[in-house]
């Protein structure tokens, strides 16, 4: 039977003592760099902008607001005058005729074929 592997580590109680405390001293490095992480993993979570709705209904500037334009949620175009809206909303506004946006295709993203 094959000798077994020597111990890593020193046979005196004073070398033994040595590793353990930079040991410990490692692990509070190690424990006050995650709690740093979550830390700021928190702070980012707080104050991160909250995601863009899935689509945009640009609406006129006029007293009659009417819906104007359907956008994504990401498209710059929707401008001030927009509000949120879900898939339902934006599919039953594009199928009542309101324009899609020619620069960032709803209708494309909704698999609405344009029938004209």
């Amino acid at each position: 039977m094959p000798d077994a592997l020597p111990s890593p580590y020193p046979p005196d109680d004073e070398r033994l003592a040595a590793i353990e405390a930079y040991l410990t001293v490692q692990l509070l490095y190690v424990r006050a760099e995650r709690a740093a992480l979550a830390r700021r993993r928190a702070i980012q979570e707080r104050t991160a902008p909250p995601p863009p709705p899935p689509f945009r209904i640009q609406r006129s500037v006029d007293h009659s607001r009417s819906p104007v334009q359907v956008h994504l949620g990401t498209c710059k175009l929707a401008g001030r005058a927009s509000t949120s809206a879900s898939a339902d909303v934006a599919r039953r506004a594009l199928a009542e005729q309101v324009r899609a946006c020619a620069v960032c295709r709803p209708d494309t993203e909704l698999g609405i074929l344009d029938a004209g």
